[in-house]
């Protein structure tokens, strides 16, 4: 009997189980083991929170295939084990599709590997269904209850998720309120930081004012030691002022005793200065030549250029008031021998070249003096050009060459400061002008020349001679005073002539008026001390004078011969006096006739050429000297 049938048999269902398990039509051909792609779930497993869920079984270990004869077949796991399933982690309610073995493989069951189910074998094949099924079944009714383990592990998370959303939401509400509370917290950091800087400032300052109370505590002690001290002394200083308090009584009394003397004293002292005004005024009358009431007149020898003696003037040695003249004459009809002729003058005073500017000023201090007691005091140089009259009044700036003029403010002022302890005060005004050209010029002027006032010489009721326009400069100190006489002698018209380099082209009188007063004593004064350079007489053929100098040289004699002449008048005691044929006689108007006391220095040249010159100012000295204009009365309220 044939087997091919059954061969064909066999093949058919060869080719249906291959067909069954998805196969071609292909002769069965030795397979290799390949293994399963993992089944990719269709969504991932929810987490919640950091935890996953449990795994409801284990994974089976896998299998090794096991090669059997030709034919390769896959070792299953035992009956007891199940295999994982891949919807173990898939998301609940997912498809789950089982691996299907591969084509030409036996699943092995129950623990025993299986052959190849030959294509006839229908029931194995069955078989083999059958045990496919029941492990399905198993692994569905494993699913099943893992499944209802999940939904029940989903519930409790769902549950948990909710409490956590909860807790979240209060954690989050807390946080918040924790974000609030820090930003609270930085304000109060800040504040913080500063409270613990003031903290360390104050620590500092609580440290220094620890050391400074301790130093407190220290001086403290010792101002108590120091307080029982002066307590003590305070005791002692009471018991003192006790007894001072009697001596002081002692002293009162002597006091009041020592102020009756001191007015007493007082009372002398005035009474004392009084008589010392009478007799210092009585001295100076005393002291004028002849009658009482004449000009005083002082007479001053300059000394020669080149030094030496001048032969044609003596001067005794034993008598100061004495001077001579001498001239020697040729005969006329040369018959005799040439004879020697005298001219011989007296005068208050003689002033030899030795004679200081000092000695000079002494023999004229106390009628100076008299000035403060009240009387107007008029002192003039009279002289030919070049014979020392500026030197004798104004002198030089060192102070052994100082001039009357310098020295009589001097002594003014020093008199004055003397007499301010017996409640004198006083008050002085000065004045600079000098007669040009017969015009009036305020040489204390400091404007512009175009603007210079023109001056006029106005007489008052009471016969006092004023200047309107005139500067009057009041002045407290003797420096005052010598500033203004500098500024005058800038000011002066000087020029140069034959006779002399530097010549006064004009006569200059300088004025200070003086008011004093003793209130205590209800007692006044008024007086004018009056210092006059008069311009220097010359002749024409000496001086050589031209244009401009010829006509000042025209106008000073002119002044000097008026002079003269009120001079003469006021010898003769003539009923009218010229004292207006010129503004020189009218300035002085009243201290040659009126209630002065005047002094005049006569200053004579050296030379042998001015012996004219000389002589003529001698003779007109004498006749000033012989000149009475009355006795002085002083000017007192």
């Amino acid at each position: 009997m044939s087997r091919l049938p059954v061969i064909r048999n066999k093949r058919v269902l060869a080719t249906s189980s291959s067909s069954e398990n998805g196969q071609d039509f292909a002769p069965a051909q030795k397979k290799t083991r390949k293994d399963p792609e993992p089944v990719k779930p269709y969504a991932a497993s929810t987490i919640i929170g950091t935890r996953r869920p449990a795994v409801a079984a284990t994974k089976a270990p896998i299998s090794r295939p096991v090669r059997q004869g030709a034919a390769t077949v896959a070792a299953a796991p035992s009956r007891g084990l199940l295999k994982q399933s891949t919807a173990s982690t898939a998301p609940r309610g997912g498809n789950i599709k089982a691996t299907a073995a591969p084509t030409g493989t036996k699943a092995v069951t129950g623990g025993a590997v299986g052959t190849k189910r030959q294509a006839w074998d229908l029931k194995g094949k069955v078989t083999d269904m059958e045990s496919k099924l029941h492990n399905y079944q198993t692994k569905v009714k494993s699913v099943n209850q893992e499944n209802e383990d999940l939904k029940s592990t989903m519930v409790k998370s769902q549950t948990r998720v909710t409490d956590l959303e909860k807790s979240v939401a209060v954690q989050r509400s807390q946080i918040s309120e924790y974000e609030e509370e820090l930003q609270a917290l930085s304000g109060v950091r800040e504040e913080l930081d500063k409270v613990s800087s003031e903290k360390t400032s104050l620590e500092k300052q609580l440290s220094n004012l620890e050391g400074k109370y301790k130093v407190m505590e220290t001086l403290r002690d010792s101002q108590e030691t120091e307080l029982q001290t002066l307590k003590v002394m305070l005791s002692v200083q009471e018991s003192t002022l006790s007894h001072l308090q009697l001596t002081l009584r002692d002293a009162e009394e002597e006091v009041r005793s020592l102020g009756d003397t001191v007015v007493q004293q007082k009372d002398e002292l005035h009474a004392g200065e009084m008589e010392r005004r009478r007799l210092h005024n009585a001295i100076q009358e005393l002291k004028a030549s002849n009658n009482v009431g004449n000009i005083r007149v002082f007479c001053r020898v300059r000394p020669l250029a080149g030094g030496g003696l001048s032969q044609h003037l003596q001067l005794p040695a034993t008598d100061n008031k004495t001077i001579t003249l001498a001239k020697t004459e040729e005969s006329h009809t040369g018959k005799t021998a040439d004879t020697q002729k005298n001219y011989n003058f007296n005068f208050d005073r003689v002033f030899g070249p030795q004679d200081s500017q000092k000695e000079v000023f002494e023999e004229i201090s106390l009628l100076v003096q008299s000035a403060l007691d009240g009387y107007n005091v008029c002192c003039f140089a009279y002289g030919q050009t070049g014979s020392g009259k500026t030197f004798t009044m104004e002198g030089a700036e060192y102070d052994e060459a100082r001039g009357v003029i310098p020295r009589a403010v001097t002594q003014i002022f020093r008199a004055a400061e003397k007499l301010g302890a017996q409640g004198w005060e006083f008050t002085f005004t000065a004045s600079f002008v000098e007669i040009y050209n017969e015009t009036l010029r305020d040489l204390l002027y400091t404007g512009k020349a175009s603007k210079r006032p023109e001056l006029e010489i106005r007489k008052s009721i009471n016969n006092e001679v004023t200047i309107t326009s005139l500067t009057y400069e009041k002045v407290t100190n003797e420096d005052q005073v010598l500033g203004l006489i500098m500024l005058a002698n800038r000011n002066r018209s000087t020029a140069q002539t034959a006779q002399n380099d530097r010549s006064s082209r004009s006569h200059s009188v300088f004025q200070l008026d003086i008011e004093g007063a003793n209130v205590g004593r209800d007692v006044k004064c008024k007086s004018t001390l009056c210092l006059v350079d008069l311009a220097g007489s010359e002749r024409l053929l000496k001086s050589q004078s031209q244009g401009e100098r010829f006509k000042e040289m025209t106008a000073i004699n002119g002044s000097l011969s008026n002079l003269g002449l009120v001079i003469t008048a006021l010898a003769n005691k003539d009923i009218h006096v010229p004292y207006r044929n010129s503004k020189l006689t009218y300035l002085l108007q009243g201290c040659l006739g009126g209630n002065s006391k005047t002094l005049m220095f006569v200053n004579i040249a050296p030379e042998l050429d001015s012996f004219g010159e000389t002589l003529s100012s001698l003779r007109f000295a004498s006749k000033v000297n012989d000149c009475v204009i009355g006795t002085a009365s002083a000017n007192r309220k």
